[in-house]
């Protein structure tokens, strides 16, 4: 199994670019399905969850066409609607194949996603299979795979009982072709889902409201399939941005898009973090001292989860305490364990919260990455700690983080990827 060496305490400077977001990247490969023209995906990261995603679609009788940086996706010749187990117990986005292929065939099997193992319960899929069921469809429930059948699937009303972003991607994805209209209310409201839907509209879907609460989705017989271009990552922008923060150091981040972080900018003008930026990007300044700051992570465009795991590494930095309240996810701040091994002082309130003392000074260990966000979280540590930390099970970094080890050692860090193929 691979792993990353990290030799800490490097001074780290210059420019790093931000890829396409993987949570859009996973969204618009099965939107392939909804039609039978190509659709060519540019600004494509190059991450294990994109791989897992075309390998999927790939299975299924779709011409896959890879190039760095693109991918042309033709689902003409689709001749199944059984999702591969070896490939979709492997990722959680696995389930956004269903409601495309459901639209287009009237019938689906797939085994339960994989991904992440954060949540209580392995993140259950009950919103999706009450969704398919609201739209006509029947679910019949195996022991290791659900099958879903609808001879026709008709437009409802629809309440989300908690706020889902990929559970409203997903309706999205399964009402652009049903009979009827669909009225979806307390939906997500991330600019990913902004992202699909415009693009949806492009080529003869009829959604209105995408990027708000409530979204009415006509259904339409047919859609046609041209260009998307992949947004920026927001996620992976936050996290190179607290990156800088806790080295204090002077790194600029290229290719992103501020809008989409306001929230993680507006804290930092709170605590102490000097910062510039512009359409497409955001310089990170060194900060003479950090402050402390409470934060409770909520749907957008409020504090993403995703960077719950990096802003808890930041506060050990700051001076004073600093409350770290996780609503979205069970488990997700487990992690913190590894950061008291490194020298933190945290205390576990209970599942949901931690309060962090800061600063304290980290000293490098051996690790294992537990998930993609606590992985980064981890490697960062790492840049700041004393001494060598060896991070294991790298595989959960590299699902979301292109290149990552290549893109920081151009920034000064002492990082290199041993057991594969990159020395």
């Amino acid at each position: 199994m691979s792993k990353f060496i990290i030799n800490g305490g490097n001074m780290l400077s210059g420019e790093i670019n931000v890829k396409g977001a993987k949570n859009a990247a996973l969204k618009i490969i099965p939107a392939a399905l909804l039609s039978k023209e190509k659709i060519t995906i540019k600004n494509l990261p190059d991450i294990e969850d994109v791989s897992l995603a075309l390998s999927l679609i790939s299975d299924l009788g779709a011409d896959v066409k890879r190039s760095k940086g693109q991918v042309e996706i033709c689902c003409e010749n689709i001749n199944k609607s059984e999702l591969l187990p070896e490939i979709a117990n492997k990722f959680r986005a696995s389930i956004m194949f269903v409601g495309p292929l459901l639209a287009r065939f009237g019938e689906v099997k797939f085994p339960h996603p994989g991904g992440c193992v954060i949540g209580a319960g392995g993140r259950p899929i009950d919103i999706f299979l009450n969704s398919y069921e609201r739209l006509g469809a029947e679910i019949i429930e195996g022991e290791k795979y659900y099958q879903i059948k609808a001879k026709k699937l008709t437009g409802c009303d629809y309440f989300f009982p908690l706020i889902s972003v990929t559970g409203t991607e997903s309706f999205i994805l399964t009402a652009v072709l049903a009979d009827g209209v669909t009225n979806l209310k307390n939906c997500a409201m991330e600019p990913e889902i902004e992202a699909l839907a415009e693009y949806l509209n492009k080529q003869g879907a009829k959604i209105k409201g995408a990027g708000t609460p409530t979204i009415t989705i006509e259904g339409v017989k047919e859609l046609r399939a041209s260009d998307f271009t992949i947004i920026p990552d927001r996620i992976e922008t936050g996290s190179f941005a607290i990156m800088a923060a806790a080295a204090k150091s002077k790194i600029t981040i290229n290719d992103c898009n501020p809008e989409h972080v306001l929230i993680l900018l507006n804290i930092f003008k709170m605590i102490n973090i000097p910062f510039e930026s512009g359409n497409d990007f955001i310089k990170i300044l060194p900060a003479k001292e950090i402050k402390p700051y409470n934060v409770k992570t909520r749907e957008y465009p409020g504090f993403p989860t995703d960077l719950q795991s990096p802003f808890t590494l930041l506060m050990t930095q700051a001076n004073g305490s600093s409350l770290i309240h996780e609503t979205i996810y069970d488990r997700r701040l487990m992690f913190t364990d590894m950061l008291m091994q490194m020298g933190a002082d945290i205390i576990m309130c209970d599942p949901h919260r931690v309060v962090v003392n800061g600063p304290s000074k980290l000293y490098g260990k051996k690790l294992i990455s537990p998930d993609l966000r606590a992985g980064i979280t981890l490697l960062i540590a790492a840049l700041i700690a004393n001494g060598q930390t060896e991070i294991d099970n790298i595989y959960q970094i590299n699902r979301g983080y292109e290149n990552i080890d290549d893109r920081l050692r151009i920034l000064g860090a002492d990082i290199k990827c041993i057991n594969s193929l990159k020395i």
